[in-house]
Parts: C-alpha cells; sequence; structure tokens
C-alpha cells in the first residue's frame, strides 16, 4: 500500500495550516509533481487501484495520477488531514508551534491530547484506519491480488498512521517529514501487521534520531505540515 502525500498546493505555499475539506487547490507545480509521481510508478510497478481522499488537493492529485495511469481514481472517506480545530488556516508560527508540540505528543504515546477545538490522535486513528483495513481485506489479502494500491492523502495524517501501522520509531517518523508527492509504502504481513518498506526516500532499517526538535525544524521549513 503506498500512501502518497498530494501535490504541492496554495496552502502550502502560504504555509497555511489547511486541514479542513475541501480545502486549497493544487499549485501548477503540483500538478506536475503528481504525474511524476505516476511515471515513477509505471517504472516500478503499475498499481491497480488509486484512492484518495475528500480534500480537492487530493482528489486533484489523484486525477493528475489517473490520467498518467489510465485508472480510475476513487474517494474513500476517514483518510483526511489531521483536523486542527482553532489553528485552520493560519501560518504565523504561534500556531504551528501549537500543531507541532500536539502532534509531537502524538507520536510519543499520548494520543488523546488534542489540537484546540480539533482532533486528538485517536480521533484521527478511529477514522482512518478502518479505510486502511478494508483495503487491505479486500485486495492485498487476497492471494489472487499482485498490485499496489495507491493512497492519495495528507502529510501529518500519513506520518502517524504508518508509525503506528508498522511500528515505526516515533523519532524517526517526526524527524522525517513527506515533500509533496512523497509516499510511504507499507507491506503487509502475517496476523493483520504491517511493514513499512520505505518511508519517502528512505528505506529500512528506520534508527531512532537521537535529537528531534519537531517544532524548531517546523519553524524553519517552508512547508510545516508534510
Amino acid at each position: 500500500m503506498v500512501l502518497v502525500r498530494h501535490g504541492q498546493s496554495h496552502a502550502n505555499v502560504e504555509r497555511r495550516l489547511d486541514t479542513r475539506p475541501p480545502g486549497a487547490e493544487l499549485t501548477d507545480l503540483g500538478r506536475n509533481q503528481a504525474r511524476t509521481f505516476a511515471r515513477r510508478s509505471v517504472s516500478a510497478q503499475r498499481p491497480a487501484l488509486l484512492a484518495h481522499s475528500e480534500a480537492v488537493r487530493a482528489t486533484q492529485t489523484a486525477h493528475e495520477i489517473a490520467g498518467e495511469l489510465r485508472l480510475e481514481a476513487y474517494e474513500f472517506e476517514g483518510i483526511h488531514e489531521v483536523q486542527v480545530g482553532d489553528l485552520e488556516n493560519r501560518n504565523d508560527d504561534e500556531a504551528i508551534t501549537e500543531f507541532e508540540t500536539v502532534y509531537q505528543q502524538w507520536h510519543q504515546g499520548n494520543l488523546n491530547v488534542a489540537m484546540p477545538n480539533g482532533e486528538s490522535g485517536r480521533d484521527v486513528l478511529d477514522r482512518y484506519l478502518p479505510t486502511i483495513t478494508e483495503l487491505r481485506l479486500r485486495h492485498l489479502d487476497d492471494d489472487s491480488w499482485h498490485h499496489d494500491i495507491v493512497v492519495v492523502s495528507h502529510g501529518a495524517a500519513i506520518r502517524l498512521v504508518s508509525a503506528v501501522l508498522a511500528g515505526v520509531d516515533s523519532s524517526f517518523a517526526l524527524d522525517h517529514h513527506l515533500g509533496n508527492a512523497e509516499a510511504i509504502v507499507l507491506a503487509p504481513i502475517t496476523d493483520g501487521r504491517w511493514s513499512c518498506v520505505q518511508w519517502g526516500a528512505r528505506i529500512p532499517p528506520f534508527y531512532p534520531e537521537p535529537d528531534v526538535r519537531p517544532v524548531e525544524d517546523a519553524l524553519q521549513s517552508a512547508d510545516p505540515m508534510g
């Protein structure tokens, strides 16, 4: 299962915490990123199913991929971005600091902490994981299925879900953001578990990072949501 972050959106350019669907559209660069991702997929292994969240940027990314691969794109519920509540559409340092502080706590095991009037980590997992489980049971666990599933989703949600499902060290997950149109690849293994076989450009083993500073990194980043 290939969990790919959408292409660059106008909100990404403006460093806005744009999480509430439908959200901002893709930039021209974002569309090009989606097509480039699709061409890389063809050279590796052509996917057989293409899913996306309800957000405009994910829908547009999926449609660009679909055009390159000649696939249908299907919208699935529950796989949209972390909902940041009162921080929505803000790009000031205070908002980014609060977002990253809560998000760090989720990766460190405190999933019940919530964004201000937004979601907790538990809320995100409770709506996201059923869709991933459904796709696995319906397709990946079928012995006759021999293709990838591409899910176009969102950076913060993808990193949290992937770290939880595959047991990726929290410091690694916090320190390695996803760029636009970058992906995390999960492979199903026994007893309903998953293995992470790729995280962006990195492959296992994923070692703990000794000096993680997600808040400081986000404040210095041109794209704090990845």
